[in-house]
């Protein structure tokens, strides 16, 4: 039942039996906003003011990339960059930090017909403010102290294929005007040099700022926000899409050892590996770090408590493999020194001083089972058909 109410729309759930669902959990009655997604068994529904339409339906794919997910708000994501991809217009990703956006550059380019030609990354967070200019556009010797040899910058590098520009943001508001020249002119002009060079460039940019407010603010030129946002996508954060985060878990586990480029195996049934808790516990957790905090989660957790030896198996994954975070509890106190406890202070440090004791025990076990040498991951299927998870890369 939908109800139009002061502050939203009212939805009740009237007895069905497949449950009715927001953000991943059950509910009986709730009132949402304008853009809410309220999932009836297996029909989505989204709260739109009146007259506004999609202009695309989402995909059907629950991957695009790298970039996984079969919420609405991934598949209408995935819907985007489909027709996107293969033309040559330049794109800007916005989103926070960890929800994937140089996995959503590299999607956009093996999409493209620029496919198998060079992805030149250049991460502006990461270059001295001094060395961005040489970064992007090269520099010949002597132009500064230092420069002992000419250098190629990204836009040269990358001619014929595309230049993903992390943190677009971080661009000083002085070399502005040379990057909206390179972008108009698909020319450029290295540091100390007088000839300019042409290139052959897509551009796709990121950026975990709201760049419109930046325009605003008058620390982002204008002209060259438009000319970067010709087709504006947004990630959107883990925390939207707690639906997808099952997948995710399952995708980590199951790439757990490999090599970038390797065939991801498919993983072993979820419930063979984590325990029902464990996966509750990562759906409500807010995931400030998004996809990137999620999977250092996992991989941390899955080398601390190797699930199963071969000789007979243990539990599914139980919520001890977590980070103090997602238990809920404290950092560990500085009083523990040299494996001496000192007296906690409370309940929560007490608490935090069994767990952090039992993890050292329980790892010191496992290597000890393993003759201190631990081979590369891998899933193995014991004898009563129970998966077992064994870390590796540790010596």
């Amino acid at each position: 039942e939908l109800a139009v109410v002061e502050g939203g729309l009212r939805v009740r759930d009237l007895q069905s039996r497949n449950g009715s669902l927001f953000g991943g959990a059950r509910f009986s009655e709730i009132t949402v906003g304008s853009g809410a997604v309220i999932q009836l068994g297996r029909t989505e529904l989204r709260v739109l003011p009146e007259g506004v339409r999609d202009a695309l339906p989402p995909s059907t794919r629950d991957h695009f990339g790298g970039l996984l997910g079969r919420s609405l708000a991934m598949r209408e994501l995935f819907a985007v960059l489909e027709r996107v991809a293969p033309s040559d217009v330049a794109v800007l990703i916005e989103g926070e930090t960890g929800t994937g956006k140089e996995l959503c550059a590299e999607a956009i380019h093996a999409a493209s017909r620029r496919a198998g030609k060079p992805f030149i990354v250049c991460d502006l967070a990461g270059v001295a403010r001094s060395l961005v200019e040489s970064e992007l556009f090269g520099h010949v010797r002597g132009a500064f102290t230092g420069a002992d040899r000419d250098r190629e910058g990204a836009f040269v590098q990358a001619d014929a294929g595309t230049i993903f520009i992390d943190e677009i943001g971080e661009l000083d508001l002085e070399l502005q005007p040379r990057l909206l020249r390179a972008l108009e002119r698909r020319q450029v002009k290295p540091v100390g040099g007088s000839a300019y060079r042409t290139v052959d460039v897509r551009v796709v940019a990121a950026t975990n700022r709201d760049l419109q407010s930046e325009v605003r603010a008058g620390r982002f030129r204008e002209d060259l926000y438009h000319r970067l946002a010709v087709v504006r996508v947004r990630l959107p954060s883990l925390r939207e899409r707690k639906e997808d985060i099952p997948l995710l878990v399952a995708h980590c586990l199951a790439r757990g050892g490999t090599a970038p480029g390797d065939t991801v195996p498919a993983p072993p049934p979820l419930s063979d590996v984590i325990a029902p808790e464990t996966l509750a516990l990562l759906v409500n957790h807010d995931w400030p770090g998004n996809v990137r905090e999620l999977k250092n989660v996992l991989d941390r957790g899955m080398s601390l408590l190797a699930l199963a030896a071969d000789d007979g198996g243990e539990a599914p994954a139980q919520p001890a493999l977590l980070t103090p975070e997602l238990l809920g509890l404290q950092a560990a106190p500085s009083s523990i020194v040299d494996g001496t406890h000192a007296t906690p202070a409370g309940f929560h440090e007490a608490k935090e001083q069994l767990v952090s004791a039992w993890e050292k025990d329980y790892l010191a076990g496992l290597l000890r089972r393993a003759g201190g040498n631990w081979d590369q991951p891998r899933w193995t299927q014991g004898p009563r058909g129970r998966w077992h998870y064994h870390p590796g890369g540790w010596r």
